[in-house]
Parts: C-alpha cells; sequence; structure tokens
C-alpha cells in the first residue's frame, strides 16, 4: 500500500468499524478524533480503534499513553502507522517488531 492510500484507507476503517455517521470525505486530516469539537470519540470508540488498526494495518497501540499520542487525528494515525512499519527492523533473520 502506498503513503497516498492510507489516509483514506484510515478514514474508510473509522467510519466501517466504529459505525460513524459520516463519510470518509468529511473526516478531515487534522480533525480531533476525540472530543465535543471533533468526532466526538469516547474510550469505547479508542479501544475498538486499536483493534481495528491491529487487524486492518497490522500495527498495534501498547499502552493508552502511546494511545492518547497516536490516536488525536487521521493525520497522527498515519504518522504513528508509518512509523512502527519503519520500526520493524529485521534481525538475525526474524523481524523485531517491538522497536
Amino acid at each position: 500500500m502506498s503513503d497516498a492510500d492510507l489516509r483514506p484507507r484510515i478514514k474508510e476503517m473509522l467510519v466501517k468499524n466504529l459505525m460513524l455517521q459520516v463519510t470518509p470525505d468529511q473526516i478531515g486530516d487534522d480533525l480531533p478524533l476525540f472530543g465535543p469539537n471533533g468526532l466526538g470519540l469516547d474510550s469505547i470508540d479508542a479501544l475498538e480503534l486499536v483493534v481495528s488498526m491491529e487487524r486492518t494495518f497490522g500495527v498495534g497501540v501498547p499502552n493508552s499513553e502511546v494511545a492518547g499520542r497516536a490516536l488525536r487525528t487521521v493525520n497522527t494515525i498515519h504518522d504513528y502507522i508509518l512509523e512502527k512499519r519503519a520500526g520493524s527492523v529485521q534481525t538475525d533473520g526474524k523481524i523485531d517488531h517491538s522497536v
């Protein structure tokens, strides 16, 4: 998947898996996902989002501190996915995903 395809796929994942009442096109790249000034997602949505990211992109979120940083906007999710993919380095014939 190319970098250009990632943001639209993130938006589609949000709408589909969180059953949002908006279209992917209505979600701005910098729109806050949580809180009253954005999509208004809550903690249950955050859990579903983490599971969806793992299923869709193969990228996990290890704890709430990382989630708070990575799950703010489509752009922060995008950057987190790219960062985690770049961090999956080849070591001794095995892929190390702990980076």
